[in-house]
């Protein structure tokens, strides 16, 4: 690793141990930026540089405590897109926002050479999808890096991942799914405290499905590593509340609430960064003060 590099892990161990820090005193916020023009939710708001950017710095001051910048829709049907067209999408906002800021930046992709071409503009995290299905180079690229690698449950790609979402028992299925790749990340070379799981909400899941996960997430977090929670604005709210995805902060905070309610420090995932840090924030205060 020459000097540059070596600069640029130093950089990033630093961030990814303040993180853990955070972590250990309070549930952190990771504000999704997708830089694409069809995700779910935000797609085509952020195509151009100069508007991701800006929504880059507003998520930080509304207290985000990390970014997900994706190239890549991940909705249900969603079809992939090259390497190229991934990079061109997102390595200019990444670049730009690391000049203004050391906010830790996570990207969510899982292409190795998408992951190594963000790490060296200065990226911290690699949110796999796939938990490194996909690409079985990630884990070595993340270790060598000294990043973090986030690994999520997920059945097959987004193009057909909803085609399939009936399981004999999900909760033990997808926690041993997890279990076996965090394993196999510290196989690579990560330290365990490197390693995020992300039980893959409304990924090759049902309504009822993802229900019973989140009312399992105790299930998951017996792994050991920190456990990323993303519900947000997704169908499943839908389903429930009528609502349609720009009308669903009201029931994500409901859930994000009620998800907090055990007092475990998690990581969410979302879109509204504002809404939900005030929402945990008065979570944690409640929890500060029952009685044991």
């Amino acid at each position: 690793m020459d000097s540059v590099g070596s600069t640029l892990a130093l950089n990033r161990r630093n961030r990814l141990e303040k993180l853990r820090g955070l972590l250990q005193e309070r549930n952190l916020v990771m504000g999704v930026l997708n830089v694409t023009p069809d995700s779910f939710s935000d797609g085509g708001q952020f195509l151009e540089s100069s508007d991701a950017l800006e929504q880059a710095l507003r998520m930080e001051s509304e207290g985000a405590d990390l970014l997900d910048i994706g190239g890549e829709s991940s909705r249900p049907g969603a079809d992939p897109v090259s390497v190229e067209e991934e990079l061109e999408r997102i390595l200019p906002v990444i670049e730009a926002f690391r000049l203004r800021s050391d906010l830790p930046i996570s990207v969510d992709t899982y292409k190795c050479e998408v992951a190594r071409a963000c790490f060296d503009a200065g990226a911290d995290v690699v949110n796999d999808i796939t938990a490194g299905r996909h690409s079985r180079e990630i884990g070595r690229l993340v270790s060598e890096s000294r990043g973090g690698l986030i690994m999520m449950h997920m059945r097959g790609l987004p193009k057909t991942m909803q085609q399939d979402t009936e399981y004999a028992a999900i909760v033990e299925e997808t926690r041993d799914f997890l279990r076996e790749s965090v394993s196999w990340a510290v196989e690579q070379g990560l330290p365990q405290t490197d390693i995020w799981i992300d039980p893959g909400i409304g990924f090759g899941k049902s309504a009822e499905g993802n229900l019973e996960v989140l009312a399992n997430l105790a299930e998951y977090d017996t792994i050991g590593s920190p456990l990323v929670v993303g519900i947000s604005r997704k169908s499943f709210i839908g389903k429930i509340t009528g609502r349609s995805s720009e009308e669903r902060l009201s029931g994500t905070l409901g859930l994000t609430g009620a998800i907090a309610s055990d007092g475990v420090f998690r990581v969410h995932r979302v879109h509204d960064v504002g809404p939900t840090v005030d929402c945990l924030r008065m979570v944690e205060a409640l929890n500060r003060n029952k009685q044991v």
